[in-house]
């Protein structure tokens, strides 16, 4: 559970469509991502995949489908490689806010009124926040674009 305030959560949303114009703009996300981009959803990625083994099929090629177990991506992001990849294709002025934003962040297990344990984390985006997704979305761009 993530408890984040109500101005915390104000504020992601101001970053937020701050952030969605600039892949719109300059072409940052890959083509073929659709997930949180504008008229895309997940029956269009599926009904790509579908027409690409269609096509080629059609012209008699032979298709090999990878897929990949995501479970608990959002937990898998690197802070400093996602931070590379939003100073290359941000610039340095939005840098410092990100690296505040996901530095000195920990979890702790609580039983009734007692902490278990406290961790620090050094990887994952903020899970239950409006930039997880967009921000998972810029650290997998460049995967998307391998072939």
């Amino acid at each position: 559970m993530s408890n984040l305030s109500f101005l915390s959560k104000l504020l992601e949303c101001t970053v937020q469509i701050r952030l969605q114009a600039f892949p719109d703009d300059g072409d940052m996300l890959p083509v073929t991502q659709s997930a949180y981009h504008q008229f895309h959803s997940t029956e269009s990625a599926v009904l790509k995949v579908y027409s690409d083994l269609l096509l080629a099929a059609d012209s008699g090629q032979v298709s090999a489908l990878c897929l990949f177990d995501l479970t608990a991506a959002f937990d898998s992001v690197d802070h400093n490689l996602l931070v590379l990849r939003l100073e290359r294709q941000f610039g340095f002025r939005i840098l410092q806010w990100f690296r505040s934003y996901l530095s000195d962040r920990s979890f702790r297990v609580v039983l009734s009124t007692s902490t278990l344990f406290l961790v620090h984390l050094l990887c994952s985006v903020p899970q239950g926040s409006v930039l997880g997704p967009h921000m998972f979305i810029l650290y997998m761009a460049d995967l998307a674009e391998v072939r």
